[in-house]
């Protein structure tokens, strides 16, 4: 098992450091400003000019759609390290090189069971960033966690389907350029379980789609919005369906596997990000007559973090090597723990950063605050720790009662 960069691997790190520094790192405070100018005069949602510029700049650089092993060549092991990087700046980075989320997952789920004719309609312009989509799962009314719970209802109706239901949480959904949706609903609720479900494409313009609202998360409003949508009689053709009726759930583990490799990069790189603020405070004030850095309880807290984000990055490589090796289903046990890990990590480093902040850690003079309510909801997100926990102790129970 060897996690040494290859020689493509290195390059494309390389790139990507160049142009973290000489233009994303820069963009922040601008993005900042002009994302509060856009929420003061009604448009929360809308795109700040300045990420437009940013994806300018990472085609130019040939940093596009490094997410997708048929579009760029790499493999997840060689993607993971260009993950982690976006992730010490998660607002930005990934969207201007156009492998943010729930774009990436979408745009899995086109190129690998579309239609010519839908790839043509939404994965091309996904791919060239022209639009952005939303992905339609998570019910209010029922226990998500199982996703067997959908209640959504996808009828077959001569040549459409009628959609009738309500969901949350669809990330994307409020912004002006969201124009797709991926909802996963029940077309047969007399089926085995795992064939109950199947996964449509709605357009976001469709009549008898209606967001309601976006959901802040502890606060904040994520540009791209958290949507709450009723969907009353929404008829599409039936040549908008996924893959073929009853192969929901298994489309929605073929686009969660990979993408947690993604979440759980990011993740370290936020983690490594807070790291970073926190050793640059700790050497910055001082209290009791010398640097905090020099305290022996907040050096525990940076070894302590150190070590935890060590860890997280090896289980998350060999989560990448395994499904380099022999596929997503063979690793499922290595991807359903770094999905646990690498969230508790990055929360616990970030919650030691804001300790060592003091009250500045909780203002929004610094990221700290927003950077840990967006890593907590990797905690719920695609699967709550919970059921990755469950999964991973039911197969090394199978595996530890099989090799008796």
């Amino acid at each position: 098992m060897d996690f040494e960069p290859s020689a493509r691997g290195a390059e494309y790190l390389h790139r990507l450091q160049e142009f973290m520094d000489d233009h994303v790192y820069p963009a922040e405070p601008v993005y900042a400003a002009q994302r509060a100018e856009l929420a003061a005069s009604g448009k929360r949602h809308h795109l700040p000019p300045v990420v437009e510029e940013l994806k300018a700049e990472a085609r130019r650089r040939g940093l596009w759609n490094l997410f997708l092993p048929d579009v760029s060549g790499l493999t997840n092991l060689e993607y993971a390290p260009l993950a982690e990087l976006m992730g010490h700046s998660i607002e930005l980075a990934p969207e201007a090189t156009n492998c943010a989320a729930p774009d990436t997952g979408n745009m899995e789920i086109l190129h690998m069971f579309g239609t010519a004719e839908q790839q043509e309609r939404w994965l091309r312009p996904l791919l060239d960033g022209e639009i952005r989509s939303a992905f339609a799962m998570t019910e209010p009314d029922v226990a998500s966690s199982d996703a067997t719970n959908i209640s959504t209802r996808i009828e077959r109706g001569g040549d459409s389907y009628v959609i009738n239901g309500r969901k949350w949480w669809t990330t994307g959904i409020a912004d002006p350029r969201c124009k797709i949706m991926i909802v996963m609903g029940k077309t047969d609720p007399s089926a085995d379980t795992h064939r109950q479900q199947s996964m449509i494409l709605v357009p976001v313009d469709t009549p008898g789609v209606q967001v309601l609202r976006s959901l802040p998360v502890f606060g904040y409003h994520d540009q791209h919005g958290h949507g709450e949508v009723v969907f009353s009689d929404v008829r599409v053709p039936a040549s908008h369906l996924l893959g073929e009726e009853g192969s929901g759930f298994a489309l929605a583990q073929a686009r969660l596997g990979p993408g947690r490799i993604h979440h759980c990069m990011r993740s370290i790189g936020l983690a490594e990000r807070a790291l970073s603020l926190m050793v640059r405070r700790a050497a910055s004030r001082v209290a009791f007559g010398q640097e905090l850095a020099r305290q022996g309880v907040v050096q525990q807290q940076i070894a302590e973090s150190r070590i935890a984000i060590e860890q997280a990055r090896l289980l998350t490589l060999k989560a990448a090597w395994m499904i380099d090796r022999y596929g997503a289903k063979a690793a499922r046990t290595e991807i359903a723990a770094i999905k646990v890990v690498a969230p508790r990590v990055a929360l616990e480093v970030l919650d030691r950063a804001i300790q060592v902040h003091g009250g500045a850690g909780v203002s929004d003079d610094f990221p700290l605050a927003s950077m840990y309510a967006g890593a907590r909801t990797l905690r719920i997100a695609d699967g709550p720790d919970e059921v990755h926990v469950r999964d991973v102790a039911r197969r090394e129970i199978r595996r530890q009662l099989e090799s008796r």
